[in-house]
């Protein structure tokens, strides 16, 4: 399944792996779960338990891809790497009525 199909299933988790100061100076997307990078790894049994699939984002992508190769070398099989915060925001906001 691609990203898109995910977000059109409505059925997901979204994990914000930004710091919870960047959620504060630029905004975050409601409903999604602040796992900022550095605690990926101790809080991983909370991320791998998810039963549905798991869309990690960040400010750009570059953090949120490093968490979801982590997660993947945990055993995450449902895992996606959203990218930037606000563009996902947006394709949430464009696809919020197909679903």
């Amino acid at each position: 399944m691609s990203l898109i199909e995910v977000i059109q299933s409505g059925n997901y988790e979204l994990i914000d792996v930004r710091e919870p100061m960047e959620l504060e100076m630029d905004g975050n997307i409601e409903g999604a779960k602040n796992i900022p990078l550095g605690e990926v790894e101790d809080r991983q049994d909370e991320i791998l338990s998810i039963e549905k699939p798991v869309i990690l984002f960040c400010r750009s992508g570059n953090r949120s891809g490093k968490a979801l190769e982590y997660l993947n070398s945990q055993g995450l099989k449902d895992g996606y790497n959203g990218g930037g915060w606000a563009e996902l925001k947006a394709v949430l906001e464009a696809n919020r009525g197909t679903f």
